[in-house]
């Protein structure tokens, strides 16, 4: 199987569950804060009977780059796992196999390669200061990006109380 399709199977993997949106791009140069507008806006549309009114959040790729991060490939595979695994709402809610999440999230920052770049909007996830700067127009949500080897992976989950 090639990596292409490989990344695709890993995300979509990580994705499958109500909230939690992903996407693969293959090609040099792909722009993560672009990726992620892109996601956010497939979560957008998903999600727009959950949106609180008038609910506004940032609205261009340039916007999205204020609000990211750049991680290590260690704290990827935590956040992928988490996002994919746990819930941004209910903290301590398990929405999936949290060791099948990691396997997959495991395998996807090594087909990116050492020398990819990852990103997030997550500044804090601990139980009393959960934090983050929002890439969505949702009261909850979580991004983990990477570019590597020719390739950008998103991973975004939404969530309102």
């Amino acid at each position: 199987m090639d990596t292409a399709s490989q990344l695709r199977n890993l995300i979509g993997s990580l994705s499958r569950g109500s909230g939690v949106f992903g996407r693969v791009v293959a090609g040099a140069g792909t722009s993560v804060p672009d990726l992620v507008r892109e996601v956010a806006v497939k979560a957008e549309r998903a999600w727009r009977g959950y949106a609180v009114a008038g609910a506004v959040g940032p609205d261009t790729p340039e916007e999205i780059e204020e609000a990211l991060s750049q991680i290590d490939g260690e704290r990827a595979v935590e956040l992928l796992t988490y996002l994919a695994a746990e819930d941004l709402v209910f903290p301590g809610t398990p929405r999936r196999d949290r060791a099948h999440a990691h396997r997959a999230a495991e395998r996807v920052v090594r087909l990116l390669g050492h020398q990819s770049a990852w990103y997030t909007n997550i500044t804090d996830l601990s139980h009393r200061a959960r934090a983050w700067d929002p890439v969505t127009r949702h009261t909850f949500d979580g991004v983990v990006a990477g570019t590597g080897d020719g390739f950008a992976v998103a991973l975004l989950q939404v969530g309102e109380d």
